[in-house]
């Protein structure tokens, strides 16, 4: 994913202004349910550096047909806010990955790096944030 932090820092600055960064958070995390979050919880699934959900090691189909309806109400939200921010869905969606690693991501949940690996959360180590996240 071609995303600089300029832009990143372009879309949580504006955010932060306007207090839409909780309107990234928010929307994104309350799409999830319960089976979701036991999913998470079991390592199923985790958080991926692109802003979507992803299954750890392959998906059963209601497991992925879950994830797939999560996904796609992500990027409609995406959508949205960038049409609103005047900047790209990919940008939208790494900085939505941003707070999501940095607030989402509990202790011993996987999540996939930028470079396509998944990591498990050792307790409360930090979480290894994508390049493009502000410092």
């Amino acid at each position: 994913m071609a995303i600089h932090t300029k832009f990143i820092t372009k879309v949580l600055g504006t955010a932060a202004a306007l207090g839409v960064v909780a309107a990234v958070a928010g929307p994104v995390a309350a799409q999830d349910d319960t089976f979701i979050e036991q999913a998470r919880a079991s390592g199923q699934i985790g958080e991926q550096a692109d802003g979507y959900v992803g299954a750890v090691k392959g998906a059963s189909g209601d497991l992925k047909a879950r994830i797939d309806q999560i996904n796609i109400k992500r990027k409609a939200f995406y959508t949205q806010l960038a049409e609103k921010r005047g900047v790209t869905v990919n940008e939208v969606a790494a900085a939505a990955a941003c707070k999501l690693f940095e607030n989402r991501v509990g202790p011993n949940q996987y999540y996939r790096t930028e470079q396509g690996q998944w990591v498990q959360r050792q307790g409360n180590a930090p979480v290894q944030m994508p390049s493009y996240c502000p410092k």
